[in-house]
């Protein structure tokens, strides 16, 4: 599964068609039956983002609405350079990955948009 893949996972229900979608990737295959589309699915009610991870553990402690780093540690995801690099690369960046600051900024805003074109309520603040 992707960095991103596991970003939903963590914050939108098992059942919401973005996390379906992801899961029923073609790594498996269940009694020869394709997975089906997230277009084919109903839609989902909007998932509050802010909401989901203001109340998990250690949000409180962290600057996850700014940061990336904080936002993957918050969702018990390894926040290394190594994963965000990856990320950066599933994500479609096109910058240097050797300037970490300017990669981070940019995924985190990347990763709200995301969240939001998945059925995800974020914030204007945290989408800027």
């Amino acid at each position: 599964m992707s960095i991103f893949s596991n970003i939903l996972a963590k914050i939108f229900p098992p059942s919401h068609p973005a996390v379906v979608a992801t899961q029923g990737a073609p790594t498996s295959t269940t009694g020869g039956a394709a997975a089906t589309p997230a277009a084919a699915a109903p839609p989902a009610a909007p998932v509050d983002v802010d909401a989901v991870v203001s109340a998990m553990p250690g949000a409180a402690q962290l600057n996850w609405k700014t940061s990336i780093v904080d936002l993957m540690k918050v969702l018990n995801l390894d926040s290394s350079l190594e994963s965000r690099k990856q990320l950066a690369q599933e994500l479609g960046y096109t910058g240097s990955t050797t300037d970490s600051a300017q990669m981070n900024i940019w995924l985190h805003k990347e990763v709200m948009a995301k969240l939001a074109a998945n059925g995800g309520k974020v914030p204007a603040d945290l989408k800027d």
